[in-house]
């Protein structure tokens, strides 16, 4: 085709710079969007700390492996062999060495160079690792075998095994480059008649294998401590980590005796420098390899066989016994208190218990993991308002008194603006507007949350406070605020109220040069040149709670499940954090993602823990985190003062981190006692329960979290929140709890809760009621079973059913009751053309005894106080509900004044049945208040008779609800 014409080399050069500078402006922008970010939420420091660190790395050993690399490239050329009497496997070389010769300097550049930059980058992603072991602190505790601190384990031994590991790299890249060299010039002949290596390169390559050999003894010596947190399969335990009594007395001397064997080896090779030969030092490498198997692995497995195998128990209880006690600690179940419990009821008159039961615990019935739906359908106003999929369970105080209460933000909802596009997305809905609040322990008449915060704007109990959401769990895009572009706050009957962001977080769009950044980091050129950005534009992303607190603390580990408090006029979002490491001796491993895993986390990606896939042995949760839902700011607050990791990361990051004393009173009600910490140590007590390694060993009492009876996931029960009392302490706390099963079994074998009310004195104080193998007290399974094969039961559960009506079970939550447990689980229908669930409801089981009644007063009334006894309904409901197939009419009498009454009750009760079947609230609420009018003059005439209330007439008892 002939050279190109000026012009299209021009053309083509312009082209090449220009997509090398987009490249570079690419880079740029990724670099400094992340750097504007940190500085908008007042956290550079640990941009610049994280950035730093990994330049130093990358510069550091990128610059050791390349002169690593080249300078055993120089000395090899330089070491080459004079050229004369040539072979003919020379002179096929010779046409490298011609072809290579002009450009030497250069190839050397670009290989050291390659291998630089490989290697300073792997060095980059340690920056932990270096952080860690410069600023880590002492744990106080000694391992058993080696008597070092923890700390070594932990922060120390990771950094010397990359040092270890990039020597390795080093020298194998080192030998390999020397030995091309040497090849290439002649000092190593592959066919050539004489001798196959010149004595220059035999002492060069000789040195490097030396080196080899030596790094190789210093990982032997390594290896010693690291059988201390090395894991391993034992049948007692799906994962084992320690020194078992092979690794005791077969693996820990054959370490020491290859770490002095390889030293040897090692001198040999270096010997090579004055002997000028290979023998000796070939000889010491076979022989050093002949010991690793012998030594290493042959004698460990006749150990194994014929001396632990023959009395596992007897040989391996003291190392048990270490990991028993390492475990406990390194989890924080080491105080858990384990006391027996009967599993059965140790009084015969139930009617005295049914006092006890308000006493014992406040019963939640509303479950916040079903109403979010009736939540979604009774407030959420306007279609661009959503709630989560499952809503959180907090305390708050009403009349003086502390209650469970399940709550929700209206956050915003992209998928239900009226009209999508850019505009919309991105400026005019912006925001979430709300808390919405109902009583944990109650329900109205209509089996609807009764709400204590409600309507647009949201108005109730809680006060006046910010009310609008900028940043909350479904807040995943970005939002342009502040500028000329006004944006949708709220409506109401007067039509849209518009608003502008007042708050100080987001990044200044004002700049040109951020706003292309910002083009290009989200891949949007309309952010360019909009005519809707102008003066006091800001961008908000990274706008849910657990994305900026991992983004702030990349060092910690985010808990699954934020959620919101309303706190001195703010709503802040309260994130759980925890600091971790796999390096505590003897302390065996969990993954994370496997062990917080449960029902919830299997329908709800949200609640799953951040970094799933980590495997630990230790964990704290020493940081509580808030965001406001408003402004997005970001604070993190000591909670463990006596975590040595988080010491460490604070030396590392200082000034991130808010003392303990900062939280104030109106914060410390609302937090609490983490899930996945929760879940994780639940987990481990399924095992670690026991202290002694004999029980452990035998497996007799490993005990399973069960599965969720009230759904088909076939994944655990979740854990629950509930305010109630232990038998051994005095007063409710709001609380979590979970129950075990035996392995293999469904009857419960222990119920375990936590002190989750933060600012107690027993907060997190682990209590457990371990039953008698002997009894077989019903498990979750069984007693949903039960429920299920009562044909009372079975029978008003498929009239729930009825049409296209749906039942959903709610939680079934267990509460210790005099030596037994109470079960009850509130029973939801969405019936009809409803799109949501109504509490229609409330199993309760007890002592073998089960009850199915509209509210929980009258099913506890049913089993503590006798089948068909009259019930008082609760204050603040209607006098019956007549809610529910198979409910009984009004009786009748022979005084006409009183029967006209009742045919009158009996028409309001059957206008009431009708009215619910068309799913019409308010002809149903006319009907029952046409009903108690009826039986209030049923009531009068009776009572005029001279019979009274109660007389021997066959009249209604005005005490009783028309369900009765």
């Amino acid at each position: 085709m002939g050279r190109p014409s000026r012009r299209v080399r021009t053309l083509l050069m312009t082209l090449g710079v220009l997509a090398v500078l987009g490249m570079v402006f690419t880079m740029f922008a990724g670099f400094w969007t992340d750097w504007l970010w940190y500085r908008s939420v007042d956290y550079s420091s640990v941009f610049t700390t994280t950035l730093w660190t990994k330049i130093g790395l990358f510069f550091v050993f990128g610059l050791l492996m390349a002169l690593a690399v080249g300078f055993n490239v120089w000395l090899a050329h330089r070491m080459r062999p004079p050229l004369s009497a040539m072979s003919m496997e020379q002179q096929n070389l010779d046409r490298y060495r011609m072809g290579i010769a002009p450009y030497k300097k250069w190839l050397l550049l670009g290989i050291t160079a390659l291998v630089g930059l490989i290697a300073g980058a792997s060095a980059s992603s340690q920056w932990r690792t270096w952080l860690m072991w410069v600023n880590g602190v002492s744990f106080g505790e000694k391992d058993p075998q080696f008597k070092l601190d923890v700390s070594f384990y932990a922060f120390d031994l990771p950094w010397y095994r990359f040092l270890l590991g990039f020597g390795f790299a080093a020298t194998i890249l080192a030998l390999i480059a020397a030995a091309l060299t040497h090849y290439l010039y002649g000092g190593l002949r592959i066919t050539s008649p004489g001798a196959r290596a010149t004595a220059a390169a035999t002492g060069h390559l000789s040195v490097l294998l030396g080196v080899f050999v030596a790094l190789k003894a210093v990982a032997y010596w390594l290896d010693r401590y690291g059988l201390a947190v090395k894991s391993s399969d034992f049948k007692a335990t799906d994962s084992w980590t320690g020194l078992r009594y092979v690794d005791a007395n077969a693996y820990l001397p054959a370490k020491t005796i290859l770490f002095c064997i390889a030293v040897i080896c090692a001198l040999l090779f270096f010997a090579t420098l004055w002997r000028r030969t290979w023998q000796l030092p070939v000889i010491g490498f076979g022989l050093m390899v002949l010991s690793a198997i012998l030594i290493g692995g042959l004698y460990p497995a006749i150990v194994q066989k014929f001396q632990v195998q023959p009395n596992e128990q007897a040989k391996e209880a003291p190392y048990v016994e270490k990991n028993l006690r390492a475990t406990r600690e390194a989890y924080g179940i080491d105080d858990s208190k384990v006391t027996d419990y009967p599993g059965t009821s140790q009084t015969e008159d139930k009617t005295r218990l049914r006092d006890d039961v308000t006493d014992t615990a406040s019963i939640r019935i509303m479950d916040p993991n079903i109403v979010s739906p009736t939540f979604q359908q009774l407030q959420q106003i306007r279609n661009y308002y959503a709630f989560p999929t499952n809503l959180d369970v907090d305390r708050y105080s009403k009349d003086g008194k502390d209650q469970d209460t399940v709550i929700g933000l209206r956050e915003l909802n992209l998928n239900g603006i009226p009209k999508r596009n850019w505009i919309n997305d991105h400026f005019r809905y912006t925001h979430g507007y709300g808390v919405v609040a109902a009583e944990g322990t109650s329900a109205d008449a209509g089996g609807r949350p009764q709400f204590t915060e409600s309507d647009l704007p949201s108005k109730g109990d809680l006060g006046t406070y910010e009310q609008r959401v900028y940043y909350g769990e479904r807040t995943t895009t970005y939002s342009i605020v502040g500028g000329p572009q006004k944006e949708i706050d709220y409506s109401d009957d007067s039509g849209e109220k518009t608003y502008s962001y007042q708050g100080g977080s987001g990044v200044n769009l004002a700049n040109p040069v951020n706003r292309a950044a910002y083009a290009v980091a989200f891949s949007e050129p309309q952010i360019l040149y909009s005519g809707a950005i102008g003066e006091g534009s800001r961008i908000l992303y990274n706008r849910t709670p657990k994305e900026r607190v991992e983004a702030i603390a990349p060092w910690l580990t985010i808990d699954g499940d934020a959620y919101p408090a309303v706190v001195d006029g703010r709503i802040q979002w309260i994130v759980d954090a925890y600091t971790t490491t796999n390096g505590y001796p003897y302390s065996s491993r969990t993954t994370l993602g496997d062990t917080t895993a449960d029902s919830l986390t299997a329908t709800n990606d949200q609640r799953a823990v951040v970094a799933q896939q980590n495997q630990v042995n230790y964990i704290r949760n020493s940081v509580k985190a808030t965001v406001d839902a408003y402004s997005g700011e970001v604070k993190l607050y000591q909670w463990d003062t006596q975590d040595p990791v988080l010491k460490t990361w604070m030396k590392a990051f200082p000034d991130t981190v808010e003392p303990k004393t900062e939280i104030s009173d109106s914060l410390m009600a609302h937090l609490r006692y983490p899930q996945d910490l929760f879940k994780v140590q639940r987990e481990l007590l399924t095992r670690y329960h026991v202290k002694d390694a004999t029980t452990f060993l035998s497996g007799s009492e490993v005990w399973q979290v069960p599965d969720d009876p009230t759904n088909k996931t076939g994944d655990a029960v979740p854990p629950y929140y509930l305010s109630m009392k232990m038998p051994d302490q005095q007063e409710q706390v709001f609380s979590l709890t979970t129950t075990f099963t035996p392995n293999g079994r469904d009857n419960l074998s222990a119920f375990m809760a936590v002190n989750a009310e933060a600012g107690t004195e027993d907060y997190g104080k682990i209590r457990v009621l371990k039953l008698p193998t002997s009894t077989t007290a019903a498990g979750p399974k069984q007693v949903q079973s039960q429920f299920n094969s009562e044909q009372d039961i079975a029978e008003s559960i498929r009239l729930l059913r009825g049409g296209d009506s749906e039942v959903e079970y709610g939680n079934l939550l267990a509460v210790p009751l005099d030596g037994g447990l109470l079960y009850v689980e509130p029973v939801y229908v969405r019936g009809g053309g409803l799109k949501y669930p109504l509490l229609r409801k409330v199993l309760v089981t007890y002592g073998g005894q089960t009850a199915f009644e509209d509210t929980l007063e009258q099913a506890l009334d049913k089993i503590f106080g006798g089948e068909g006894a009259p019930t008082e309904p609760p204050p603040g409901e209607d006098e019956g509900t007549g809610e529910d197939e198979g409910t009984t009419p009004p009786p009748t009498s022979d005084n006409p004044t009183v029967q006209e009454a009742l045919n009158d009750a009996q028409e309001a009760f059957e206008a009431g049945q009708e009215a619910l079947k068309r799913n019409d609230w308010e002809a149903y609420g006319q009907a029952q208040k046409d009903l108690e009018e009826a039986l209030r003059k049923a009531e009068e005439a009776q009572s005029a008779e001279g019979g009274g209330a109660g007389g021997g007439d066959g009249g209604p008892d005005p005490e009783a609800s028309p369900s009765s």
